[in-house]
């Protein structure tokens, strides 16, 4: 097909799309990143404050692409993962050990993932960074999908390509210009991120804490810090982010409790709004939508940038499959594949953490005891563990090959549970 300007354009810059462009490296496809915003840490909204958790899968991934060393310097493991209930004497604890690994993931600041991201980028041969430039509208032909985007300069350029991927975030201008419905649900919560420094050594303890105010995340960092994700009402969020340092430390201690001692210091406090989002179709011709723009998650258990990540490997798999097929990558039964192969993990991880959330909201006396009993159980209980353990790291079901460790030149040999 030779009348279109690339075979696959990115629309979003962010780490789930420049995580794409860097898995198709070495492709021999034409591919462009399109991207509002310009491409530097400092500017980019993507590359802000955020710590994230990202699963062992999400490390097998970045390794593969390359990427992990740089990360590797600053990234902090987590051996453990303890999840508790304020008020009840259940709780239940996950160890890398009882799963052969070294760690059952890692916590790395956003702006570092991202400047690893950025500055691969221009090494890529393949890759055409086109930005700042802003998509204007999206139309798809039979042959191609038609966009037009307009440049810094106030030039609009009208691009054809063979694939158009949406990677532009859960309010995506290419997921409602195409008339993608997508179910939308605020939770009336926000989650205020901090870094804190507690007075114990966190020991590589991820804590997950549920309270009657909502969940209180803690991930171990460098430095004995822990990166907090605190979920509080609309109603109060304005409130708490206005508490100076030691209001916020008192109101932190009152949630999570003294299992890391007193907390000392307290970094900078921002809020984001929490909402569930799924869009009701992954693949169009012409079109596929992966990461936010597809599916945005309630943060709670850490896997909403995991499952982005899990896109761009199963995405980049299908499509470097259908060239050596020399089959159009556009094609709606080759991005048929794609949605096929991601609807259960998907589905599957976005009802986990919606009915997680839910369940432990759940004030009445009978729900509570019965989380209770069901934290003892599941501790008691090493298959049901281990199962637990195998999907959060993003290792259950049909794995990708670049979180094998393959690259996707390498003859298949199956993708099935490590």
């Amino acid at each position: 097909m030779n009348n279109v300007d690339y075979d696959l354009l990115i629309v979003g810059g962010g780490m789930v799309g420049a995580s794409l462009a860097c898995a198709l490296d070495g492709q021999d496809l034409r591919i462009g990143l399109i991207e509002a915003a310009p491409l530097s840490v400092s500017a980019h909204p993507g590359y802000d404050d955020r710590t994230l958790a990202l699963a062992q899968g999400t490390r097998r991934i970045f390794q593969t692409l390359n990427l992990w060393e740089t990360l590797a310097a600053t990234a902090t493991p987590i051996r453990q993962i303890h999840i508790s209930e304020r008020g009840s004497p259940g709780f239940a604890h996950l160890d890398c050990r009882d799963e052969d690994m070294e760690a059952l993931g890692y916590v790395a600041e956003a702006r570092l993932i991202g400047a690893a991201l950025l500055a691969k980028l221009p090494t890529l041969r393949n890759v055409e960074l086109l930005c700042p430039a802003r998509l204007e509208t999206v139309r798809i032909e039979p042959d191609a999908a038609c966009i037009d985007v307009r440049f810094a300069d106030e030039r609009t350029v009208e691009l054809r390509t063979r694939l158009l991927v949406a990677a532009d975030g859960a309010r995506s201008p290419v997921r409602e210009q195409l008339g993608i419905a997508a179910l939308r649900w605020e939770y009336g919560q926000q989650a205020v991120i901090a870094n804190v420094t507690p007075t114990l050594p966190h020991r590589h303890v991820a804590y997950e804490r549920f309270t009657s105010d909502g969940p209180v995340a803690l991930l171990p960092m460098s430095d004995n810090r822990c990166a907090v994700v605190c979920t509080v009402s609309d109603a109060e969020a304005s409130a708490v982010l206005d508490l100076d340092d030691a209001g916020f430390i008192a109101l932190l201690q009152q949630r999570f409790g003294d299992r890391l001692g007193p907390f000392l210091r307290i970094g900078r406090r921002q809020a984001y709004p929490l909402f569930l989002l799924k869009a009701r179709e992954h693949a169009r011709q012409r079109v596929a939508i992966i990461g936010n723009a597809a599916h945005t998650l309630h943060p709670i258990a850490g896997q909403g940038f995991n499952l982005g990540i899990r896109d761009v490997a199963a995405l980049a798999e299908v499509v470097a499959d259908a060239c050596r097929r020399d089959e159009d990558i556009g094609d709606l039964r080759v991005l048929n594949r794609y949605a096929d192969w991601r609807r259960w993990d998907q589905r599957r991880t976005i009802a986990f953490t919606d009915a997680l959330n839910r369940l432990f909201a759940n004030p009445l006396p009978p729900v509570r005891a019965a989380r209770n009993l069901g934290l003892l159980a599941f501790d008691l209980l090493p298959p049901v563990k281990h199962w637990f353990a195998r999907q959060t790291m993003g290792l259950d079901g049909r794995v990708p090959k670049l979180a094998r460790g393959l690259a996707l030149t390498a003859s298949p040999s199956g993708a099935t549970t490590q």
